[in-house]
């Protein structure tokens, strides 16, 4: 049987991974698939022939994307480019051709997938994205296909390997956000503008995928709640051990009775979790089911051969299903198209969670009594309270509060009210906190 041919469109770490993954193991994944599987056209604006083994197998490579998706011989198109446009432009216009599309674009599924996917059913092609969400690890397939029986509670994930580096050395080496994240830059690990990594936007994407397939809900990325790590201070890493806590940055998806949570933040979580043990680059996925209880999944979230290991993965998924039915196939987003439901996402505010809480008061007779007030009006009530040394000829000390599970808008009125004190100094570190509890 003719082997499969596919257009490449990009040959950068990830396209190059895939390549390389292809072509060194070609005759295990035509065992797999059935059928041979064959680069037949590539577009790279720019690429190092050298460092990307079996490059030398693709029949042709020219700079015009737009061309690889209308030439006739291709039937499955890899979008690795990344980004919003070209790639949703490509995307279309391959699926227009009817053509399958693999993509690793976590940004692009979770901003135009609803349409992406009702255009692919309408022309009875696949949509392939294992690769989008925590790089090698198939946690995509593993929700939507390996716990299909279930009724998913929560998912809660370390889903961007380059905030875990940074808060794994902050804690173990004590070292400053500013410092981590130069390193970080330094390795590769983070870009010249680490906005999308630090400040949750890449997990959001992420978060909203795992979301969508989880509870049965369409793609809704503005509703999902983002807060980054660069305000964390090593001091709250250190004073969350001391606590028997780690701080992750954690995406969560829960359902409760009022609706989906889609929230990505800082979190602390027991020492004691699997979860919390995860460290440097590496990814970590936690997903309670109701009958299979907790699972996690864990491995590489990022690099060229990882993330061409899923890409290559959906490549052989999409061969064995070219001449099934297309009803007939696994739904993109798990549930059938006709029964994703309209569950509200809930706002922050209505979210309930415990809470780390850091101030710096007057070290006088009187000023804890009014914050435990404060606190106690609002319905918070506190689990412990640690008041750390004040430096020599100091007036202000730090004061740490773990708090009990309570309504975020509650919190959100008491510590204005705290905040508003002239007894406290500058603002109050919050930091939710979970247990993760199977």
């Amino acid at each position: 049987m003719e082997p499969v041919k596919v257009g490449l469109l990009g040959l950068g770490t990830v396209g190059g991974g895939t390549v390389t993954v292809l072509s060194r193991n070609a005759r295990e994944i035509a065992r797999r698939a059935g059928r041979g599987i064959e680069i037949a056209h590539a577009a790279a604006r720019a690429y190092d022939p050298e460092a990307i083994e079996g490059v030398e197998r693709i029949s042709r490579i020219a700079e015009d994307a737009f061309a690889v998706v209308e030439d006739p011989q291709i039937q499955v198109v890899v979008e690795l480019i990344g980004g919003y446009s070209p790639a949703r432009e490509l995307v279309l216009r391959a699926i227009e051709l009817g053509k399958h599309v693999v993509t690793a674009n976590k940004a692009l599924i979770a901003t135009h997938g609803n349409e992406i996917f009702a255009a692919a059913r309408e022309r009875g092609v696949m949509v392939g994205f294992e690769a989008a969400v925590a790089g090698g690890i198939p946690i995509i397939k593993a929700v939507r296909e390996g716990l299909a029986a279930n009724h998913i509670e929560w998912i809660a994930g370390i889903i961007n390997g380059t905030g875990n580096f940074i808060l794994t050395e902050m804690r173990d080496k004590g070292r400053d956000f500013a410092d981590v994240l130069a390193e970080a830059q330094a390795l590769g690990y983070a870009e010249a503008d680490p906005t999308f990594d630090v400040e949750g936007i890449d997990a959001a994407h992420k978060l909203t995928i795992l979301g969508s397939i989880a509870f049965g809900i369409p793609l809704q990325l503005d509703r999902c709640f983002t807060e980054g790590i660069s305000r964390i201070e090593a001091q709250d890493v250190a004073y969350a051990a001391e606590m028997g806590y780690r701080i992750k940055h954690l995406g969560i998806a829960r359902r409760s009775a009022d609706g989906i949570e889609l929230r990505v933040h800082p979190t602390l979580i027991p020492h004691r979790r699997l979860i919390a043990n995860v460290d440097g680059v590496m990814n970590a996925v936690l997903v309670k089911g109701d009958a299979v209880g907790p699972t996690l999944y864990y491995g590489a979230g990022a690099g060229a051969l990882p993330t061409a290991s899923a890409v290559v993965a959906d490549l052989v998924d999409v061969v064995r299903a070219l001449t099934t039915d297309p009803n007939n196939r696994v739904p993109h987003l798990a549930f059938q198209p006709d029964e994703l439901a309209d569950i509200p996402i809930l706002p922050m505010e209505a979210v309930e969670t415990a809470y780390y809480l850091r101030l710096t008061a007057e070290d006088r007779p009187g000023v804890m009594a009014r914050i435990a007030s404060i606190l106690g009006e609002h319905g918070i009530s506190i689990e412990a309270i640690h008041q750390k040394e004040p430096d020599e000829g100091e007036t202000h000390v730090p004061l740490v509060m773990l708090s009990h599970k309570v309504n975020e808008g509650r919190m959100n009125q008491a510590i204005a009210e705290i905040e508003s004190l002239g007894s406290v100094r500058g603002p109050m570190v919050r930091i939710r906190m979970e247990t993760l509890a199977g």
